[in-house]
């Protein structure tokens, strides 16, 4: 069913390099020039910061629609360019690149638009609302000619470059059984400025949605495509709209199976990853701190590998160097779309 055939892509990093001159369409440019769509959290916190220290990249400008919340952002970040309406900034010469930081509902429109208008895009996960829409802006960017990126992040740990690896070289033998689970406590307010998370018409489901396509991109990535998918999907605690709680399990095409449990309603917060193969198994218990417990028939041992201080540096990076290289970002529009497309298989199913 769904899979794709894309690897990590070596990224350079180091230093910004002001005098190498590189070509971004017609124009010869030094860096290239990042308009942000959004100024929530997430960005505040990692995707301005990312585009701010990423060698050869400059954020140039930025939308909010509250004016006073936009210059509060565009000042500590230093950027120049403001516009209250996103249409605005994705018509400006002075961009090369378009990040999209703003609810699901949104990302086709503003995606589509930015391509129209010239630019690459390196879009928050999830893509989209459902495969359509990830059709729809993948087609945009053949048509334009431009790089379309989605901002799984976790591709590009260190720790799961190494499960990788081991999975391929057989270390543990043959993957038989993988279990999943992320749990998050999350009851917001209405006043909660994440409280959108929980109305599906814009962020188009729960748990399973928001977070749970991380971890469906990993399973992807590490097993290759799935051809069943069966789910529940729960309001276990919370009388809301989207599910609160919801499980899933996969039988991917080479046989593993699989299962990704998510969850808002449990106190104890959980982000583990564990794979039994024929000769071994591997276990992280928090998949953001980078430990490794590795099991053969020779022992067991204990690895590290850290992610980076800021987990959106290397999509961004990647992505940059995309754009320079004029080649495939490591996670483009395509895994987006089996992301997608194993998510609408989800709902269909527990519901």
């Amino acid at each position: 069913m769904s899979g794709y055939p894309f690897e990590p892509n070596k990224m350079t990093q180091g230093t910004k390099d002001t005098n190498r001159q590189f070509a971004i369409g017609n124009r010869q440019s030094s860096s290239v020039r990042w308009g942000l769509i959004g100024c929530g959290d997430i960005a505040q916190k990692r995707v301005a910061p990312a585009l701010l220290e990423s060698p050869q990249s400059e954020l140039v400008a930025v939308s909010r629609l509250n004016t006073e919340l936009l210059d509060e952002f565009a000042d500590r970040f230093k950027v120049l360019h403001r516009f209250t309406h996103w249409q605005q900034l994705v018509q400006s010469n002075d961009i090369d690149a378009v990040y999209v930081a703003t609810p699901v509902n949104l990302h086709a429109e503003q995606t589509i638009a930015a391509i129209e208008a010239g630019k690459h895009v390196l879009c928050e996960k999830p893509m989209a609302m459902n495969v359509a829409e990830c059709d729809r802006m993948i087609a945009a960017a053949e048509t334009n000619g431009v790089k379309l990126g989605i901002a799984y992040y976790r591709h590009f740990y260190p720790l799961v470059r190494r499960m990788k690896k081991l999975i391929d070289s057989e270390e543990i033998g043959k993957p038989i059984v993988a279990q999943v689970d992320a749990f998050e406590w999350f009851n917001p307010g209405s006043s909660n400025p994440r409280a959108w998370l929980l109305q599906p018409e814009i962020s188009g489901g729960g748990p399973m949605f928001d977070f749970g396509c991380h971890r469906i991109q990993l399973l992807l990535h590490l097993f290759g495509p799935v051809r069943v998918i069966k789910s529940i999907a729960s309001k276990a605690l919370f009388d809301r709209m989207v599910e609160d709680t919801a499980l899933a399990s996969f039988e991917f095409s080479q046989g593993t199976v699989a299962t990704l449990t998510v969850s808002h309603a449990v106190m104890d917060p959980r982000d583990s990853f564990t794979v039994w193969g024929s000769e071994g198994s591997m276990t992280t218990e928090v998949l953001n701190q980078g430990k490794l417990i590795i099991t053969t028939r020779d022992g067991q041992r204990t690895e590290t590998h850290l992610p980076a201080e800021n987990i959106h540096q290397p999509l961004v990076e990647d992505f940059v160097q995309a754009v320079i290289d004029d080649r495939q970002p490591s996670v483009p529009g395509e895994i987006g779309r089996a992301v997608a497309e194993v998510e609408e298989e989800i709902y269909k199913s527990g519901h």
